[in-house]
């Protein structure tokens, strides 16, 4: 890659750092604030229809208060023991180094790109959900599936996920639902630009280690 299609990949912005080969998508759960702007961003950005969501926000333990100095620092509170209190989480594929989809894929319709993405093949699958089964993070998706039909054949459709909308960043332009979020609570670039920016922000990964190995494989050490 040329100096000038390096700089066309950098994007200012405190969430989208860098995009491109290798960049990663993670998310920083302190600053989530459950607005949903990133799903918005994401279903009209590739006209998603309504029972369909390539990402998602998890809140646990709604409306409830964390303990004495952990408001929103849900990371440290679960490593300490403590409760954390009322906690939203971006969920959408990670792109994981160690992708459990991929590997379980029995017609290798998941495999990792050129970017280092994890991609479907549409022709190649046939809507076993093995992947679903085996995401830790419920990224799969299967907007055509028939429960009836599912139930007999073990058919859900094609499966449909988060693309880390690829397209938008071979121009230069960070993933919708990064580039629209308006607290920069969902990172990417490479795995040593997020933890440095996670690092700047004193936060830690809201993941266990089994999950961050997962996810960056060797380079979740750069989060330690």
């Amino acid at each position: 890659m040329s100096s000038n299609q390096q700089s066309q990949r950098e994007v200012l912005s405190q969430g989208v750092i860098s995009t491109g080969e290798g960049a990663r998508i993670f998310p920083d759960v302190e600053a989530c604030i459950d607005c949903g702007g990133c799903v918005v961003a994401c279903k009209r950005t590739w006209d998603i229809g309504p029972e369909e969501q390539r990402i998602s926000i998890s809140t646990m333990f709604e409306g409830q208060q964390a303990d004495d100095g952990y408001n929103a620092n849900s990371s440290q509170a679960l490593d300490d023991g403590a409760f954390p209190g009322e906690t939203a989480i971006p969920m959408q594929c990670y792109h994981c180094e160690n992708a459990p989809c991929v590997s379980v894929c029995p017609t290798d319709a998941l495999q990792k790109n050129d970017d280092d993405f994890v991609q479907v093949t549409d022709d190649l699958c046939v809507g076993c959900q093995y992947c679903l089964s085996a995401c830790p993070f419920g990224a799969p998706q299967f907007p055509d599936e028939d429960d009836g039909g599912n139930a007999v054949v073990g058919s859900g459709g094609v499966m449909d996920k988060c693309t880390m909308c690829e397209e938008r960043q071979d121009v230069g332009k960070g993933p919708a639902c990064a580039d629209e979020c308006a607290t920069d609570a969902i990172l990417v670039g490479q795995p040593g630009q997020i933890a440095d920016e996670l690092d700047k922000r004193d936060r830690d990964p809201f993941f266990n280690d089994e999950a961050m190995s997962v996810i960056f494989g060797e380079d979740a050490e750069v989060f330690e």
